[in-house]
């Protein structure tokens, strides 16, 4: 297998610039050069040699295999951060016999290949680097630190249990079997989709996180949409003015909310439009606030009634406060932060419900696990269903190895690795 390198920190200018070495090849390569190896794990500093002298004085670090990242012998070059000293280094090694630059997620694909992370713990990792918010962060730890792999493989090994004792009624069916396994069988069966099922309820909820929850704001012209996204984003997303029906067209932002990722929208006020644009505005205005996770909807006053039909948890309020009796005022101030703990406590309450399955495919996988472990119950009923059960026992204990990447992922193992930046 051939030793690769790449930058492994962000690029551009920098205080400290990590490059990384994995494969067979990567402690001769740093024996070239800064001369004798470092103790494993430890940081020595040491002046890097190249073909045309120095190249710079940096940390080094070595992690011999399998205890390393990718389950290779692992080299890190702790530089200073300058562009000139990464391309110097990375153009020294590129001139090595036997090294070359990795691929986009090479790093990661080699620690599944050698099974030091599983496939839901690699996807976690991706979200891990994605994370903008500290609900993110936590969601995506969780998975890396292999949460979900563990809970399949707790599966797992029951369904086995549960295949074992059929296989043995199988086997020994012309002799007397002195146990009637079919009630620990169905107990296995049923405890295993029972949570197979709980586990894929929390998808959506897990969504919301990863992906973040869209917030519309809606109410008629002139009451203070614009007014109230701009107070929430911190700056002038929106166009404000005293003409009713500025806003023609969605205007969304992305931000971090009380942790949680969101991105809200501005719509145009709604109302009987004056003319095909505003006509135009106001009907994907309707749309998006159909589409969002939640509402805020506006009103003038409190005897007003609402522009559309609040749902269940839609945050229902009064703007402008400065100017008559209501719940906050956008222009002031007063009132926002009792406005955004009741948005946030709306979101929270969905996003306590998200459990580890993460991404569709994982999802998927659980599904189909939970839907063989349904017809294998129910084949338990039936005097000759036992041969039939054990083969729909297989194909569950399958689609948990998919969850995992045992088994049946090449395909999506290119979709995944190629998220990934060329140092991970």
């Amino acid at each position: 297998m051939d030793t690769i390198f790449a930058l492994a920190s962000a690029r551009g200018r920098s205080g400290v610039a990590v490059v990384r070495l994995s494969g067979p090849q990567a402690f001769s390569a740093l024996e070239q050069m800064a001369g004798r190896l470092p103790a494993p794990r430890r940081a020595s500093l040491r002046t890097l040699l190249g073909a045309q002298g120095i190249l710079d004085k940096a940390l080094v670090l070595t992690f011999p295999e399998p205890d390393s990242f990718t389950g290779e012998d692992v080299v890190e070059l702790h530089l200073h951060g300058s562009v000139a000293v990464v391309d110097a280094v990375l153009r020294d090694l590129g001139r090595r016999s036997g090294l070359r630059l990795a691929e986009a997620g090479e790093f990661t694909r080699r620690a599944l290949e050698n099974e030091r992370l599983d496939l839901s713990q690699v996807e976690g990792l991706s979200d891990l680097i994605e994370a903008e918010t500290e609900a993110q962060r936590k969601q995506a730890f969780r998975v890396f630190s292999g949460a979900l792999g563990a809970r399949a493989q707790s599966w797992r090994e029951r369904l086995i249990r549960a295949a074992a004792l059929l296989e043995a009624t199988i086997d020994f069916a012309d002799e007397d079997v002195p146990v009637d396994v079919i009630p620990e069988v169905t107990v296995l069966i049923e405890s295993v989709q029972r949570e197979l099922i709980e586990e894929a309820s929390g998808l959506k909820a897990a969504e919301r996180v990863r992906e973040g929850f869209e917030i519309a704001i809606v109410g008629p012209p002139n009451v203070g949409k614009s007014t109230l996204l701009n107070t929430l984003a911190g700056r002038e997303a929106a166009i404000t003015s005293s003409i009713a029906g500025t806003t023609r067209d969605v205007i969304e932002v992305r931000m971090n909310l009380s942790g949680l990722p969101v991105t809200l929208v501005d719509t145009a006020g709604l109302r009987e439009a004056q003319d095909e644009i505003e006509a135009m505005g106001v009907d994907r205005a309707r749309r998006r606030a159909d589409a969002a996770d939640l509402r805020v909807i506006l009103k003038a006053s409190a005897e007003d009634a609402p522009a559309v039909q609040p749902r269940d948890e839609d945050v229902v309020v009064v703007s402008k406060s400065d100017l008559v009796p209501g719940d906050f005022s956008a222009l002031t101030g007063a009132g926002i932060n009792q406005l955004i703990e009741r948005i946030t406590s709306v979101l929270e309450g969905r996003s306590a419900g998200a459990g580890l399955i993460i991404r569709e495919r994982q999802a998927r996988a659980v599904v189909n696990a939970a839907t063989s472990l349904g017809i294998a119950r129910d084949r338990l009923m039936t005097s000759d269903g036992v041969d039939l059960t054990a083969e729909d026992l297989r194909y569950a204990i399958g689609s948990l190895d998919s969850l995992v990447g045992r088994v049946d992922v090449e395909h999506v193992l290119d979709e995944i690795f190629s998220s990934f930046c060329i140092g991970k």
